[in-house]
C-alpha cells in the first residue's frame, strides 16, 4: 500500500514537472516563432516598413532586384523610411537607408555602376536619401556624392525651351516622373547650399508641364513630351505621348508637394507651383472611381481592360494628405484621401499569418521608346503585367500611411 502511494506520488511530480517545463518550452517556442510577426495593432505605416524589412532584408532586393542598383524606385521607397526615421526615432529604419546606400558607394565617394555620361534623371531620385545621412553621420562620402549628382544636372542636355531630357538616349525628351526624380532632389540642393539660386530653373521646369504636358480637354497630364516631335510615339501637332498614365499623374503630384518643402513663400514662383497642385488636384479629383480609386488609364475609367491600380492611387493619396496638411490644399482633401485610402486597405492589401503586409496588382514598370519600341498607347499600358509588392506600389502605401497618421 505504502510502495502504491509512494509510485503514485513520485509519478504526479514527474507528470507536474513535465508538464511546467513543456509549458515554458512551448511559451519559448512560442515567443521564438513569433519574433517576426508583425502586431496587428501598430499603425500602417509601421506595419508596412516592418515587412518590407522582413521581405527585403536588403534593400536593393526590392522589386525583385537580382543584384545591387543605385535605382529611382528603392530612393522613392527608402524615403518613406526616411520619413518614418524622423517621425520615431527608431535607428532601424535609418540603418536601411545607410546599408543601401553604403552597399552601393565605394570608399572614395562614388556610386558603383555609375556614368555621368548616361545623363540618367533618374538617378537623381536616391541622392536625396544623402541629405540627412550626411547631417547625421558627417561621411564625407555621401557630401561628395550629392555634389556630383548636382553637377549631373549642370551639363543634363535640355530641349530648346530648357527642359531636362530624360536621359541622354531620349533626346529632347521630358518625361513626367523626371519631375519627381529631380526636382525635390535639385530644390533641396539649391536651398541648403546655394541660398537658393536654383529655384527659378526648378520652376521653369513644371511651368513647361504646364505648357506642353497637361492635356486642355482634362486637365490631366501626359506622360511624356518631344519638344522636336521626331519620336514616333509624339503626337505631330502637340509633341506628347499618346496615353494619360496614372502613376505619372502621381508622379508629378508628388513631385509637387515634395519640392514646395524647399520653396520659401516669399518666391515670385511659389503661388504658381501651388496653383498648379490645385488645378491637378482638383482635375484628377473628377476621374476616381466610385470607392475613390485611380485606373491605369487614368482618364477612360470605361476603357475595356483598365483597372484601378495602386501606385497611382497611393501616390495620389499621398499627395492630397500632404498638400492638404502643408496648407497647400483645402483641408478637404485630406477627408477624401482617408476615404481613398480605406478602398486602397479594402481592394489592395493582403495582410498574411505573418502580419506582413502585401499590396496587390501593382503595374509593372512601363515606359517610352527604346528597343523593342514602346508605343505608349492605352494597350501598351493596359497590357502590362501586374505584380504582388511591386516597390513603387509598397512605397506609395507607406507614404499614404505616414501622412494620414500626422
Amino acid at each position: 500500500m505504502r510502495k502504491s502511494l509512494s509510485t503514485k506520488f513520485i509519478l504526479g511530480n514527474i507528470l507536474v514537472l513535465m508538464l511546467i517545463f513543456g509549458n515554458k518550452v512551448s511559451a519559448q517556442n512560442q515567443a521564438e516563432a513569433s519574433d517576426n510577426v508583425i502586431p496587428y495593432d501598430l499603425k500602417w505605416s509601421e506595419r508596412t516598413a516592418l515587412s518590407i524589412l522582413n521581405k527585403y532584408p536588403n534593400a536593393w532586393q526590392l522589386d525583385g532586384n537580382e543584384k545591387p542598383k543605385w535605382d529611382y524606385k528603392m530612393g522613392f521607397v527608402l524615403s518613406g523610411f526616411e520619413k518614418l526615421y524622423q517621425k520615431t526615432n527608431n535607428k532601424k529604419y535609418l540603418n536601411y537607408i545607410q546599408e543601401y546606400v553604403d552597399g552601393m558607394i565605394d570608399s572614395t565617394g562614388n556610386i558603383k555602376k555609375y556614368d555621368v555620361k548616361e545623363y540618367n534623371i533618374d538617378c537623381l531620385n536616391p541622392g536625396k536619401l544623402l541629405f540627412n545621412l550626411y547631417d547625421v553621420t558627417k561621411d564625407s562620402r555621401y557630401l561628395q556624392i550629392i555634389g556630383k549628382l548636382r553637377n549631373q544636372l549642370e551639363s543634363q542636355p535640355r530641349t530648346p525651351s530648357g527642359g531636362f531630357w530624360h536621359k541622354q538616349i531620349y533626346p529632347n525628351q521630358m518625361w513626367i516622373d523626371g519631375l519627381y526624380m529631380a526636382e525635390p532632389f535639385y530644390a533641396q540642393f539649391t536651398v541648403k547650399y546655394e541660398k537658393g539660386k536654383s529655384l527659378d530653373d526648378i520652376a521653369k521646369q513644371f511651368e513647361l508641364v504646364q505648357n506642353h504636358i497637361v492635356d486642355p480637354k482634362t486637365g490631366l497630364v501626359y506622360q511624356a513630351w518631344d519638344e522636336s516631335k521626331e519620336i514616333a510615339w509624339a503626337d505631330k501637332q502637340t509633341g506628347t505621348s499618346p496615353t494619360i498614365w496614372g502613376r505619372g499623374i502621381g508622379w508629378y503630384m508628388v513631385a509637387l508637394v515634395e519640392t514646395l518643402d524647399y520653396f520659401p513663400k516669399s518666391h515670385p514662383k511659389y503661388k504658381a507651383l501651388v496653383g498648379y497642385l490645385n488645378q491637378i488636384a482638383k482635375n484628377v479629383n473628377q476621374y476616381k472611381s466610385e470607392g475613390g480609386l485611380w485606373y491605369q488609364v487614368a482618364d477612360k475609367p470605361e476603357l475595356y481592360g483598365n483597372y484601378v491600380e495602386p501606385s497611382a492611387s497611393g501616390m495620389i493619396i499621398y499627395a492630397f494628405a500632404k498638400g492638404a496638411n502643408k496648407g497647400y490644399l483645402a483641408s478637404s482633401y485630406k477627408t477624401t484621401a482617408k476615404k481613398s485610402f480605406g478602398s486602397f486597405v479594402k481592394e489592395f492589401v493582403k495582410v498574411d499569418k505573418k502580419g506582413e503586409v502585401n499590396v496587390l496588382n501593382v503595374s509593372s514598370n512601363v515606359g517610352l521608346g527604346g528597343k523593342p519600341f514602346r508605343d505608349g498607347t492605352n494597350n501598351y499600358y493596359l497590357s502590362s503585367k501586374t505584380k504582388e509588392n511591386g516597390a513603387i506600389g509598397l512605397g506609395a502605401f507607406l507614404l499614404a500611411s505616414i501622412e494620414l497618421e500626422k
